[in-house]
């Protein structure tokens, strides 16, 4: 698969985040790499920066919090294309949900592990 063809599936799964959802997001933006950091390669999502939930009054004027979704890891894992459209659905759902301040045990629990 592409990188333009994964780049698309990556925004058509932002696209399905309910819009109330959306409205709530706050300085962050969301990026495709290749490839994650050479210490963690089985890594499909990242999130860094602070969440929504701990965020006060000294939040101001800070860069924008960061998600990437890599591309090689997500292809290698998946057999077919539904495959590839599920697990970067689900991903880009995971990432979010850490800008709402959702950690992963939770996350596991709602099946987005």
């Amino acid at each position: 698969m592409t990188r333009e063809t994964f780049e698309e599936l990556v925004a058509e799964a932002l696209d399905r985040i309910p819009p109330e959802l959306t409205r709530l997001m706050d300085n962050v933006a969301v990026f495709v790499e290749d490839e994650p950091p050479a210490d963690d390669p089985e890594l499909l999502g990242l999130y860094e920066g602070t969440p929504l939930t701990e965020r006060g009054e000294w939040y101001a004027g800070v860069l924008p919090d960061r998600i990437t979704i890599y591309r090689g890891p997500t292809l290698r894992m998946c057999e077919s294309r539904e495959d590839v459209v599920a697990e970067t659905e689900i991903t880009v759902v995971h990432e979010i949900a850490h800008h709402f301040g959702i950690d992963d045990a939770r996350l596991h629990a709602l099946g987005y592990g």
